[in-house]
């Protein structure tokens, strides 16, 4: 009974990855698919004027451009190899933790790495349109795999802060 009972919780903790990371995965790569049909390459389009425009960029760096200047032969591969070993690293992981909230983080995290990677796969780089700013003073383009593993990021923290804080309590 108790291995049947430990099966269940794994199938749903695993029902859980998968229904955070494909539909993740899905959005992030629809909306790249729909900017690249639609926009030509550093077309934008304002949505709020002086805040946040969606504007077609490349980026063949990681987060604000690291490595960008880098030569495509080792950018390239090692962006790919670290994109993997983080994902088999995130699966490892998961497999341990029994904390809804850090499995959810997780999984966030999972689907994005997996969404960027598909971009530096297939292109070389990576797809990125959200462009928001103030005035001229703009944050560094993202896209949906990067909100989503910032979002995931978040929530590893905040997880941190409250394990944190219910030691203090007790």
């Amino acid at each position: 009974m108790a291995r049947r009972q430990a099966s269940g919780v794994s199938k749903k903790k695993y029902i859980l990855l998968m229904a955070i990371v494909v539909p993740v995965l899905l959005l992030d790569q629809l909306t790249k698919l729909y900017i690249v049909s639609r926009f030509s390459l550093y077309e934008s389009i304002t949505v709020f004027d002086n805040f946040f425009h969606i504007t077609y960029i490349l980026n063949p760096g990681a987060a604000f451009g690291i490595f960008a200047g880098s030569a495509a032969s080792f950018r390239i591969p090692f962006f790919l190899t670290l994109s993997v070993v983080a994902s088999v690293g995130i699966i490892i992981f998961y497999r341990a933790i029994e904390e809804r909230l850090v499995q959810v983080a997780l999984s966030l995290i999972l689907g994005g790495a997996i969404g960027n990677m598909i971009d530096r796969a297939r292109l070389g780089e990576v797809i990125d349109f959200i462009d928001v700013h103030w005035y001229n003073n703009h944050w560094p383009a993202f896209n949906v795999a990067d909100s989503a593993i910032t979002i995931g990021v978040g929530l590893m923290i905040l997880d941190m802060i409250l394990k944190e804080k219910k030691k203090k309590d007790i």
